[in-house]
């Protein structure tokens, strides 16, 4: 895929915490219930901490307790890829930036009570937050 930001893996290690080059270009994983953004409940858009291209609304927010930041949806289903992912002997979906290409989480068809039926399991490392306005 072709990705609007385009850079060598030397500017995104210059331009990324070290643990947040290990999740986004990486495709690592955060320790579960230790993200800073797992408990934000204000409102407000999460973008993708590598290009700050909007990701996902507060209000598709839920939890999942399952330690990561949870959404039922994108903001756009063009905001994000997905990609089979069958690393680890296990079969999953993985999420990237469409804008980067940087790697988010996983989604899983097992959002029950969501309203789409689907839970993108997110790193708070691969997010920033931005609070609307009051």
């Amino acid at each position: 895929m072709n990705y609007a930001v385009n850079k060598t893996d030397a500017e995104w290690r210059a331009e990324l915490t070290d643990e947040q080059y290990a999740v986004l270009r990486k495709a690592g994983t955060e320790r579960a219930w230790t993200g800073e953004l797992l408990d934000e409940s204000r409102s407000g858009f999460y973008t993708c901490a590598a290009c700050d291209a909007e990701l996902f609304k507060s209000g598709t927010k839920f939890d999942s307790h399952c330690g990561w930041p949870s959404f039922y949806e994108s903001v756009r289903p063009e905001a994000v890829e997905l990609l089979e992912d069958n690393a680890h002997g296990m079969q999953r979906t993985e999420v990237r930036c469409a804008n980067c290409g940087s790697h988010l989480g996983h989604v899983f068809p097992d959002g029950f009570g969501t309203p789409t039926g689907d839970r993108y399991c997110m790193n708070s490392l691969s997010l920033n937050f931005t609070p609307e306005a009051s």
